[in-house]
């Protein structure tokens, strides 16, 4: 099987269609863009009296590294690029929440890091690229919390009772 690269034609045309695809390029959001989100919602985190210190005791002094990360992953989000190959789930669900209960982040947790990125977007950000930021930050707060419930042994509200026996 051959390799390709990036001067591959092949390769560029493949990364020519997925631009083209991306939803955040068709909205107007690029890099520059999704770095002032990032930094500037993580400004706010690392101000916030109540998720500072969660993120805080996850990352340490240096933010960089972590910054940098969530850049890859909103690239990967938004544009298409294919930059970020983590994954995120067993990191939010290692996450000491509000609560301190050691159980992880709680709803309470996931709306107050809406609200800041809300808040983000809304000074940092024009219309159609908030709007696709937002929706993006939304399903994903909602896919963690699910995630979180699921490893605590928990049933989603929306799921309804569990029944033991048949109907």
């Amino acid at each position: 099987m051959a390799h390709h690269d990036e001067t591959d034609s092949s390769y560029a045309e493949r990364a020519a269609r997925r631009q083209a695809l991306a939803p955040g390029a068709q909205a107007g959001v690029d890099e520059a863009l999704i770095e002032r989100v990032v930094r500037g919602f993580y400004g706010r985190i690392r101000a916030d009296a109540k998720l500072g210190p969660i993120f805080a005791a996850e990352i340490g002094s240096d933010w960089e590294p972590h910054l940098k990360k969530m850049m890859d992953f909103w690239s990967s989000v938004l544009l298409m690029t294919g930059r970020y190959a983590g994954r995120p789930m067993p990191a939010h669900i290692r996450l000491e929440g509000s609560a301190g209960t050691g159980r992880g982040l709680d709803d309470g947790d996931f709306q107050h890091w809406l609200t800041l990125f809300e808040a983000t977007l809304s000074e940092l950000c024009p219309g159609e690229p908030a709007a696709l930021f937002l929706d993006r930050a939304r399903r994903i707060a909602e896919s963690f919390k699910l995630g979180i419930q699921f490893h605590r042994g928990q049933t989603p509200g929306w799921l309804g009772p569990v029944r033991s026996e048949p109907a």
